[in-house]
């Protein structure tokens, strides 16, 4: 087995401790809920730094020693839960420096820093080589967590994940428990456990296994010259009253991506649609509008007469008039000039879509969806987002189109077990401190910190929303067993979570009644596997959160 060898002494980064004027700023991420009070942030520019920083850190604990003040590794900084700026983190090493994306000549392959985010990677692949990663929309997401988890995109219909193209990853190990070392784990190694842990990082989760520092992809889609975006919104006053448009724009919005290329669509829609991309934006009331973001293949004749027909059946019972997209909905700014379809450039398009949202506190929630929604799940969608006793313009439900290409691979084939969902969800809730509760004269987390009123609302309201769309199931989008038992109640229509999005409230007992724990919802049967290669590349549990992959030894 190949193991890359670093100098003793070798430099450690930047490292950034309590007084120094930066470490306000690198003590947190993207999520303003959770601010770590670590030793100090090492900022890396080179796999040489991060073996020589995590040795370090190894060498500050006798090899007997649990390591109670955990290591851990921001890339962009978007983990939705506490697992890398969490109350008992000693050490951050942040990956950010490490943003090159480039065609590695001797590898055959190209190569992506974790550091890099998605709007770097888009610039850095498309305009000198013509190809992409079927990666996310919101740009300022790092590789190192982004494809770690799986990563999808709007090119994800057409051509799959991100990790559907991987072909090696480079990790800093510690298989010893005590010893840094560099191994490349390719798809093709002639060692199993070098297979096995490339395996791992096809969906596996970021802060699992090691610091991943480089990917490398071979086979990547060229995206189309141009695309056809549309946005439009229906406002919130012409659906208060009137669940039942409400309701019918959801229920057709699941059944089309249900019916995809089947009878049970009219012979207008039975086209490949697998170039199409959509975001249905259901905003709290309070936002006033609820919207839809579509891409497709403007390369195509035929793309304005199938967005047309697309439209026709999701509004067939709808009876309200499109308007602009003109506020910002989650993480996407204002579309006002969208609403007639607009052909632009791939490159383009991609920048317009670009959002990442205020950093603000958020709590997020997750399900995979194999068919359309059910009534109960329609009632409870619209009685959440329509009630007066909660009001957040920032608060919603996002429901992506999946499916087509994602699907094709076995569930086994990577770690991301969810091979055959249509619908990808996504809750949120943001907001901001808005109260001096500590009288300082300022708002800031320090006034979060002692006075619970100001992120309780919002906590309670999504928990709720998303206890109630999943009542019938525990609470949660159990996964969907393989075949439905014949005579017994029909299968879900849900295939448990997405690791990206992760939920801490899924170990919960109080808001999980299903019986599937956090990780049989996020990996299936792949967890299995996913612990052995734990066991192997890190027995000692160095790198680890509230829902890593559990070594079966510890």
């Amino acid at each position: 087995m190949t193991v890359h060898e670093i100098a003793a002494g070798a430099a450690c980064g930047t490292e950034v401790g309590q007084g120094d004027a930066r470490y306000e700023a690198l003590r947190r991420g993207f999520n303003q809920r959770f601010i770590a009070t670590p030793d100090y942030v090492s900022v890396v520019s080179s796999t040489r730094e991060a073996v020589a920083a995590l040795n370090k850190y190894l060498a500050s604990h006798r090899s007997d020693e649990d390591l109670h003040r955990r290591i851990t590794v921001r890339s962009g900084g978007h983990c939705y839960e506490n697992f890398v700026c969490g109350d008992d983190v000693g050490v951050i090493l942040d990956l950010a420096q490490m943003d090159r994306a480039y065609l590695d000549q001797q590898m055959g392959a190209y190569c992506v820093e974790s550091g890099a985010n998605n709007w770097h990677v888009a610039t850095h692949l498309y305009a000198p080589f013509g190809v992409a990663l079927p990666g996310g929309s919101c740009y300022s997401v790092g590789a190192g967590g982004h494809v770690a988890g799986g990563g999808y995109g709007l090119l994800s219909r057409q051509h799959g994940l991100t990790v559907d193209y991987l072909y090696a990853v480079e990790v800093v190990v510690v298989r010893d428990g005590q010893h840094a070392e560099v191994v490349i784990a390719r798809r093709d190694a002639p060692e199993q456990e070098l297979r096995d842990l490339w395996w791992a990082h096809t969906g596996g989760g970021g802060g699992n296994f090691g610091i991943v520092t480089r990917y490398w992809f071979k086979g990547l889609p060229k995206p189309p010259s141009e695309v056809l975006l549309h946005a439009v919104a229906w406002p919130w006053e012409d659906l208060k009253d009137h669940p039942d448009r409400f309701k019918s724009l959801v229920r057709n919005y699941g059944l089309f991506f249900e019916y995809e290329n089947t009878p049970e669509l009219p012979a207008s829609l039975r086209r490949d649609y697998s170039d199409m991309f959509t975001l249905l934006k259901l905003n709290q009331r309070a936002n006033g509008k609820i919207g839809l973001i579509t891409q497709l293949d403007a390369t195509r004749p035929d793309s304005v007469e199938r967005l047309d027909a697309f439209l026709e059946w999701l509004t067939q019972d709808l009876g309200v008039e499109p308007t602009p997209l003109d506020r910002r909905m989650g993480e996407h700014a204002p579309m006002g000039g969208l609403h007639v379809p607009t052909r632009l450039p791939w490159l383009t398009a991609t920048q317009t879509l670009n959002g990442s949202g205020d950093n603000q506190c958020g709590k997020y929630k997750s399900a995979y969806m194999t068919r359309g929604f059910t009534e109960p799940q329609l009632d409870a969608i619209f009685t959440h987002l329509s009630c007066k006793d909660y009001s957040n313009p920032q608060a919603l439900l996002q429901v992506d189109s999946y499916g087509a290409a994602i699907n094709l691979p076995d569930s086994a084939e990577t770690a991301v077990y969810q091979r055959s969902s249509v619908l990808k969800l996504q809750y949120q809730t943001y907001w901001s401190w808005q109260k001096d509760s500590n009288d300082d004269g300022v708002a800031d987390y320090q006034d979060a910190d002692i006075d619970p009123s100001i992120a309780a609302p919002h906590l309670r309201w999504i928990r709720e929303f998303y206890r109630d769309v999943y009542k019938d199931t525990g609470g949660v989008p159990v996964l969907s067993p393989t075949t439905a038992p014949a005579g017994e109640q029909p299968a879900p229509v849900t295939d448990g979570c997405y690791i990206n999005y992760p939920d801490t409230d899924l170990d919960d007992p109080e808001w999980n009644r299903s019986g599937q724990p956090a990780h049989r919802l996020y990996y299936g049967d792949n967890y299995a596997r996913l612990q052995a290669v734990k066991d192997y590349w890190d027995p000692r549990n160095v790198f680890r959160h509230a829902q890593s992959i559990r070594p079966v030894t510890r």
